[in-house]
């Protein structure tokens, strides 16, 4: 209802303007509708992003003012075209976070079915040998956690905030960022529609809207487009490492019932990222039975690799042909699949949490626990934190006031368990730079005797685009074909994530400003590293003339992973949101 409810309103002051356009057109043809006034709307908390962390901030925020029978608009605006549609993840979540925000979820049915049952822990060898580990590190011990689809969740969640009051708006892309006249964030503008590839209005054309408030959270996710511009306004990143990323591929698989465990959980390193004696790069897998005949496949791929022919989904095909894995897939049948990048750098990669305006929360922020293989549960914390301490701030605040900076939300943080968590764990993944046996070493010291009190902090030194070594200093890789039965196409694949954009519409995989030429260096110097880390193939190159490379960017394709805002060479990708509702409709089993 909330959404006809917008749209209609968007619709009717769209054809109003188009009107007194048409009526301005017949006596001045230089109006531009692209700078047409943009319709306003105001609420006391604005958050974009419809993912745990923003769902679990809305939801905080009005159990407050119903505690304390207040009045307080919080409106939550998405760019997928319905909630859940963009999230992907493994899941298996921890409920801490959850039993705090909504203690009779039970009573609720929250969608959580599937409680974990037995942990395995497996090292792939080669391309053909493994063991298991006999001891589960402590990190991956699941009891008391259930098998999840994260976007069936988000689901859940967003109907938990309507029925406290929160507007819900899907469908929505949030294009800018709007700022007061001290420098402030005001609120965020939402894209317009209906202009073509050309860059001029078609006849569909509607002008965004301005969406206003007095505080802005930004939940956007992993590389947020609007969070990374606040990030660079406000230097929000001045006193912490760079940010590392891992790229996650998934596929969801209906397979026999005579190899299905409801609850195993099964994650493995090894092959065919690394192997006793040398290194791709980080990288691991997982499987997760979910009921009822559902596993959840996936691996990741840490994006600081070297090698630019090194391609991420190839490598999770090899990974399902690996005679320990295999047989879980021979009689199956995929149903799904979708790819999103994932934060690593951890503790020592987290920004400044707030800004005049607004905040960052859950994965704009970043606080996965990478050894845990887990971070619903400290982005909910973050949304709940970020709801507890703007309404104080909100409810404290005098007229004339201004958008405030609430730093006691960062604070709230650094005193949470969120930190002490990731704290205890901030080296396990930067010691991967030692290779695959120092690290399994220092790993086991960490977690089961050192538990984060050694007196250092290894550091992120510097962004995944500038670690990829020239394809002269790199061996080329060859993968094998796909059998089709286990192993697939990528393309084949991609139309199992439901992925769909308007064709005719600006291409949101821009060009970052003086970039321009960098795609025909990218080919010369890396071998055009974007034609094969890109899970969706976005990228290619015409080489008809091999002195001069051209870049095809398939925007339609894209699945919002954001790969390409990280790892392009030169940086030279800036991902920005399409229309509104486009990309992939991952619902239901993701």
């Amino acid at each position: 209802m909330l959404l006809r409810t917008l749209r209609s309103v968007t619709t009717r002051s769209a054809s109003c303007r188009l009107l007194r356009q048409n009526r301005t057109f017949c006596s001045n043809d230089d109006e531009n509708p692209l700078r047409q006034p943009r319709e306003v709307m105001e609420h006391d908390v604005l958050i974009v992003g419809g993912g745990p962390a923003g769902l679990s901030a809305a939801i905080r925020l009005k159990q407050l003012a119903q505690q304390n029978n207040s009045d307080l608009s919080v409106c939550l605006i998405d760019k997928g075209s319905e909630i859940g549609a963009h999230i992907l993840s493994g899941n298996v979540l921890e409920t801490r976070a959850l039993n705090e925000l909504i203690p009779d979820w039970r009573e609720k049915e929250a969608p959580l079915d599937t409680p974990a049952g037995k942990d395995e822990f497996h090292f792939l060898t080669s391309a053909t040998g493994s063991f298991r580990l006999p001891i589960i590190p402590p990190t991956l011990h699941n009891h008391g956690n259930y098998i999840i689809s994260l976007s069936k969740f988000c689901q859940w969640l967003a109907k938990q905030a309507e029925d406290l009051g929160v507007e819900i708006y899907p469908g929505f892309s949030a294009k800018e960022v709007l700022y007061d006249d001290n420098g402030a964030v005001a609120g965020i503008a939402t894209s317009d529609v209906g202009i073509g590839k050309d860059g001029k209005p078609k006849e569909s054309f509607q002008r965004g809207m301005e969406l206003r408030a007095k505080q802005t959270l930004l939940a956007e996710g992993v590389r947020g487009s609007l969070s990374e511009l606040v990030m660079a306004k406000f230097n929000l990143r001045q006193n912490c490492d760079f940010q590392t990323y891992g790229l996650g591929l998934k596929e969801v698989w209906e397979v026999d019932k005579s190899v299905h465990e409801a609850g195993k959980i099964v994650h493995t390193i090894g092959y065919p990222m690394q192997s006793l004696m040398k290194t791709k790069g980080w990288g691991g897998g997982f499987l997760y039975h979910m009921k009822p005949n559902l596993v959840l496949a996936g691996y990741v791929v840490g994006l600081d690799y070297q090698n630019p022919y090194i391609n991420p989904y190839e490598e999770f095909q090899l990974w399902k042909s690996h005679p320990k894995l295999r047989p879980l897939f021979e009689n199956g049948e995929p149903v799904a699949y979708g790819a999103r990048t994932i934060n690593e750098g951890g503790y020592q990669s987290i920004p400044k949490l707030t800004f005049p305006g607004g905040a960052l929360i859950g994965c704009s922020a970043g606080f996965l626990n990478v050894p845990k293989v887990k971070g619903t549960h400290t982005a909910m914390k973050s949304g709940i934190l970020a709801a507890e301490s703007v309404y104080e701030a909100l409810t404290q605040a005098t007229e004339g006031d201004g958008q405030k900076e609430v730093v006691e939300y960062e604070k709230r943080v650094k005193d949470s368990w969120i930190y002490s968590e990731l704290h205890g764990v901030r080296n396990i993944q930067p010691a991967f730079q030692w290779g695959l046996l120092p690290w399994a070493a220092f790993s086991g010291a960490n977690m089961f005797f050192l538990k984060g009190k050694e007196p250092f902090t290894l550091r992120h030194t510097r962004p995944d685009h500038m670690t990829t070594l020239p394809a002269s200093q790199a061996t080329p890789i060859e993968y094998p074909k796909h059998d089709d039965k286990v192993t697939f196409d990528l393309l084949t694949n991609l139309a199992r994530s439901g992925t769909n954009h308007e064709d005719d519409q600006p291409i949101h995989l821009a060009f970052r400003a003086g970039h321009e030429n960098d795609p025909v260096k990218s080919y010369q110097e890396f071998a055009g590293p974007e034609q094969r880390f890109c899970p969706a193939k976005v990228y290619e190159f015409n080489t008809d003339d091999p002195s001069n490379p051209v870049l095809i960017r398939n925007a339609q394709n894209c699945v919002h992973c954001k790969a390409c805002d990280i790892k392009t060479p030169f940086n030279y990708i800036q991902w920005t949101v399409p229309e509104g509702g486009g990309g992939p409709a991952y619902t239901g089993t993701m």
